[in-house]
């Protein structure tokens, strides 16, 4: 009987090899696009569902407004990186579900250097989120302040009347709109770190 001889693996070309290669660098650089999109996707997909406490943005105001009143508190965070003092400049509003409210935050710079910063917010309860509507708002861009400069900033905003239609929602009777001011580099980690600390929690 003739033994069976093994056949010899093919050898790899250059043009082989090269192929691989680019395959797998496009490979990486697709991983990599993903998880940097998945940021501003999973923002998107708060603020339309108001996950987290997360804000409506409005274009104009509410057309109805009810004899119902909600306590609006504003609460104020920086991140010790930035060098800012925040403020709101009233603690409490008594808001008739509907009405237009227009009230203002206050930053300082109280470093001898010009600074870039920008704000991440939610409400609570959570529930709130999708019934929170602001007009305009200092979170919508960046913020450069100069050395000890001070500013106000408007933000504007009315609750949705769809609140008292929802079981979950209708008995609010106190909301907190909260801010917290970050580095610009600081506020992208932030977000990235929020966006992986809910999916983890929901895997």
């Amino acid at each position: 009987m003739t033994a069976d001889h093994p056949q010899p693996l093919p050898r790899s070309t250059p043009k082989s090899d090269t192929k691989v290669a680019l395959m797998c660098v496009a490979s990486a650089f697709a991983m990599g696009g993903m998880a940097y999109a998945a940021v501003p996707l999973y923002q998107m997909f708060c603020q339309v569902t108001g996950l987290g406490g997360t804000t409506q943005k409005a274009e104009k105001p509410s057309e109805l407004v009810l004899d119902r009143l909600v306590t609006v508190r504003f609460d104020a965070n920086v991140s010790p990186k930035l060098g800012w003092s925040f403020e709101p400049v009233q603690r409490t509003v008594e808001a008739h579900i509907g009405e237009n409210m227009l009230v203002f935050y206050r930053a300082t710079n109280t470093t001898d250097r010009k600074i870039t910063g920008t704000a991440t917010f939610n409400v609570a309860p959570d529930a709130a989120g999708l019934y929170f509507s602001k007009i305009e708002c200092f979170c919508f861009k960046e913020q450069t302040l100069e050395p000890g400069q001070s500013i106000e900033m408007p933000v504007s905003f009315f609750i949705d009347p769809g609140l008292v239609k929802d079981p979950e929602s209708s008995r609010l009777k106190d909301i907190t709109l909260s801010y917290t001011f970050y580095p610009v580099e600081g506020a992208k980690a932030a977000g990235q770190a929020a966006a992986a600390t809910d999916k983890e929690n929901r895997s």
